[in-house]
């Protein structure tokens, strides 16, 4: 297939390109983008945002052996919040085919978090969105419980054209403690041993030359990271334990 974008089972795809940057190529690079790039909506006082997110995975840990088996088309389910905050709370859907993601999102209120958390589904019952539907299913009839905990700071560039987006994700932390996302004695332990940060290249059918060039993707080695099973390699670690 030629293009970069690409429609499965009634979903939009796009290219997602992923690279572990060290403390001098991070500083660096970000000069450049933040110099010639606008940075996205979400930035608190220019700075960028917090992300945290709760993971849930089936009862046989699907989403965490088919990332570390390769699988071709897999997904996984999250609850998303942003600066802390309850006022905006997203369900979220990431799926792979490939190389290729899709993310697809749908909001609910505090109440229904608690819910949620409290193992009470009913809430998502009757919902018109289908994403919800299936979190329900995958809730309900599938198995699926909370898992992880994952916290990073992110910088995020955005350019129209190709739909661009740039992250730079910083400290990258797994919760230790607790599977709530609000919970004031949340403990975060960070989870890359060496200050690193993860650099995000995403866009639809095509990157700019101008922005390729910019970035120089071709300079690093890309990586297959996923945050979610770094995170839960923590909590694994300290359930062993």
């Amino acid at each position: 297939m030629r293009c970069n974008r690409l429609q499965f089972q009634g979903r939009k795809f796009r290219t997602e390109h992923k690279y572990y940057l060290h403390l001098h190529d991070y500083v660096s690079l970000h000069h450049r983008v933040s110099s010639m790039l606008r940075m996205d909506q979400h930035s608190v006082n220019g700075d960028g945002y917090c992300i945290r997110s709760l993971y849930f995975d089936g009862q046989q840990d699907n989403a965490l052996h088919d990332k570390n088996n390769g699988v071709f088309i897999r997904e996984k389910y999250r609850i998303r919040t942003y600066n802390g905050s309850d006022s905006v709370i997203f369900v979220e859907r990431k799926s792979k085919f490939g190389e290729f993601v899709c993310k697809e999102s749908a909001r609910i209120s505090r109440e229904e978090y608690d819910s949620i958390l409290h193992g009470d589904y009913r809430c998502l019952i009757g919902k018109e969105s289908l994403l919800l539907k299936e979190f329900y299913s995958a809730l309900e009839h599938r198995g699926f419980r909370p898992t992880a905990i994952v916290d990073y700071w992110r910088a995020a560039y955005v350019y129209e054209f190709g739909n661009v987006r740039i992250t730079f994700d910083k400290k990258l932390s797994a919760g230790t403690n607790t599977f709530d996302l609000f919970d004031p004695n949340l403990v975060l332990e960070e989870a890359i041993p060496v200050p690193q940060t993860i650099l995000e290249v995403k866009f639809d059918s095509f990157l700019p030359d101008h922005i390729r060039k910019l970035v120089r993707p071709d300079n690093q080695i890309r990586s297959s990271i996923s945050k979610y099973v770094i995170c839960r390699e923590v909590n694994l670690k300290h359930y062993k334990e």
